[in-house]
């Protein structure tokens, strides 16, 4: 059993490195093609290839179609509903679109609250003002779909 036990873990390690080998090679292809068509949104902080190509995949080939950042916003599920009753005024996210894009854009929000600084400083100050974390974050969401969908459109159209 011991051996049995070694023989299957050590083919378990060989079978790991070999896929590790293959997303690394994935991943390298796949930079080179996202690079050549979107480098403008690239080179935006928090936005790396697999977000690229996630976002890229979500506005499809015809970025035309798509007749406004506001569009593209609901198709990612950023677009802002409003949810008020009485005298309180809030908003919260569409639940509709592309999840895959939705977390894409969270995660390039995450990203750039811990390192950059505008950022940051638009936390603070939306904090400061009453709204919560949840609140800043959809906000921030909204205004990098609307930065990407320009980038896109930047780049889709020139290519």
């Amino acid at each position: 059993p011991v051996q049995a036990v070694k023989y299957a873990l050590r083919s378990l390690a060989a079978r790991i490195s070999s896929l590790d080998a293959e997303i690394k090679e994935l991943e390298r292809s796949l930079a080179t093609l996202v690079h050549s068509i979107v480098p403008t949104l690239l080179s935006r902080v928090g936005i790396g290839t697999i977000h690229a190509a996630q976002l890229l995949i979500t506005a499809g080939e015809n970025i035309e179609r798509l007749h406004s950042e506001a569009a593209f916003a609901r198709l990612c599920g950023v677009a802002p509903v409003p949810v008020s009753s009485g005298k309180s005024h809030r908003m919260r996210l569409h639940r509709g679109g592309d999840r895959k894009a939705n977390r894409a854009l969270h995660m390039i929000a995450v990203v750039r609250l811990r390192y950059d600084a505008r950022t940051i400083d638009y936390m603070q100050r939306r904090l400061a003002e009453g709204f919560s974390k949840k609140d800043v974050l959809r906000c921030l969401k909204r205004f990098i779909a609307r930065e990407v969908y320009n980038d896109l459109r930047h780049d889709l159209i020139a290519a």
